[in-house]
């Protein structure tokens, strides 16, 4: 499962592994729909009823300290969860971070 991850999490773009029904994913998703992101640069990876979802959330604990989802990935960099990504984006801090690795226009 590690392999997977790290396959999803290459690159300059923000990842964002989710529940659709996990209020926190909303949250997630709703801050980042804010932003207009370049095409490629903001993807969603949804785990629900994946047969190796225990081991993805498993691998998560491992590299993130957290099993929850969602878990928030700016290139290689977990800057945590709903919440998290809802006190960066009120700070201001989350624009600079995404325009840090080009994902906006």
């Amino acid at each position: 499962m590690a392999e997977f991850v790290k396959a999803q999490i290459k690159g300059d773009k923000v990842v964002v592994f989710l529940k659709p029904s996990c209020p926190y994913c909303v949250l997630a998703k709703d801050v980042l729909s804010k932003y207009k992101f370049k095409g490629g640069r903001l993807e969603f990876v949804d785990i629900n009823g994946r047969s190796d979802m225990g081991s993805i959330q498993d691998y998560l604990q491992q590299i993130t300290k957290a099993r929850t989802v969602p878990r928030v990935f700016i290139g290689e960099k977990c800057i945590g969860g709903g919440s998290d990504v809802e006190g960066l984006h009120n700070s201001g801090q989350l624009e600079g971070m995404l325009q840090a690795i080009g994902a906006l226009l």
